[in-house]
């Protein structure tokens, strides 16, 4: 099998490991251009290099790519979400799409965790403070006026416990602080992570992260009902996907001072328009630009992970692995 990869594998082991499994990969990543590859510059390298599989990222693999490549004989997608993908025509030729989930678990967890304690500790305010010279002989201002809060004994809550959510509560533990959790599709067997209903998530806890994926019943699911829970003390945070929450609520929470502040790396729009700016620019928010799970070490693990679902699916025989996106073509090819 040939197979066309430009999804980053810059890790050499991995990209070994990737050649022992196929008969040739043909490696022409991405990001050398700068953003990912059109659905017109995807068919020229599919047709130029006669490949039969595909292993990408951001790339966006359209109707027009699939339809112009029916026998693909995979799509692997190195994201948690395999959004870039239209995986209803994908299923519809019976080309399987496998995914890459948890491969930045831990780089959003510990990116949740800094930018909490950031606005706990009043980090920002306060290097700007010794940035503009303010800082006085003898004077214990900084001292007095910077003090802030620890995040252990704190009450965090998860909106969605999946890796991400699970990661964080691992490591929340050890500060220590209690973990509240709401997942109607999981129950965690640690018994001191708490599974709550979402009004008393938002009621009772300290810090509430968003760890949600894009669905029709998660589309603006976290709205004013639950964002006038929050107390006025609480940090709302969200690294997860923005149109889970309803914007003009949240803005309203910020702006009212309803909160203590708000941690977000993800925007309604992405340049971002007016309102988002309004978030970002905002003094009790710590705003980064979707980053979250940008890490060097994100690239190694989403190729280690993907590297295992090829080998299980197609050298070991495992159908069943839970990165096959689209299960349902198993059904159509069985008898075949």
């Amino acid at each position: 099998m040939k197979v066309l990869l430009t999804a980053p594998y810059e890790n050499k082991s991995a990209l070994e490991e990737l050649e022992g499994l196929f008969d040739q990969i043909i490696y022409k990543p991405w990001k050398p251009n700068g953003r990912a590859y059109n659905p017109t510059e995807l068919i020229s390298l599919l047709q130029e290099t006669g490949a039969d599989a595909l292993i990408s990222e951001h790339d966006e693999i359209t109707n027009d790519v699939l339809h112009a490549f029916p026998n693909l004989k995979f799509v692997g997608i190195c994201r948690g979400t395999p959004s870039n993908i239209d995986l209803a025509v994908a299923t519809e030729l019976g080309i399987p799409v496998f995914n890459t989930p948890a491969r930045n678990a831990q780089a959003v967890a510990e990116m949740f965790i800094a930018n909490v304690i950031t606005l706990l500790r009043n980090t920002i305010p306060a290097i700007q403070w010794l940035e503009g010279k303010n800082w006085a002989a003898g004077a214990h201002t900084s001292y007095l006026e910077f003090k802030g809060n620890e995040l252990a004994g704190k009450k965090v809550g998860m909106v969605g416990f999946g890796a991400v959510g699970q990661f964080i509560a691992r490591m929340l533990v050890n500060f220590p602080a209690e973990i509240y959790y709401y997942d109607p599709y999981y129950t965690d067997p640690n018994k001191d992570f708490k599974k709550v209903e979402l009004t008393e998530l938002f009621a009772v806890c300290d810090v509430v992260g968003i760890h949600l994926p894009v669905t029709t019943e998660t589309e603006g699911m976290i709205d004013q009902k639950y964002l006038s829970l929050l107390k006025p003390d609480a940090i709302f945070v969200n690294t997860a996907r923005s149109v889970v929450v309803n914007r003009e609520d949240l803005l309203a929470v910020i702006e009212g001072d309803k909160i203590r502040g708000a941690v977000l790396d993800v925007f309604y729009n992405e340049p971002p328009d007016e309102i988002d700016y309004k978030m970002i620019l905002h003094k009790n928010v710590i705003a980064t630009p979707h980053i979250a799970g940008a890490t060097h070490e994100v690239e190694d693990h989403h190729a280690f992970i993907m590297n295992n679902n090829l080998r299980e699916f197609f050298h070991l025989g495992n159908k069943t692995i839970k990165q096959l996106v689209n299960k349902t073509i198993l059904e159509a090819t069985k008898g075949n």
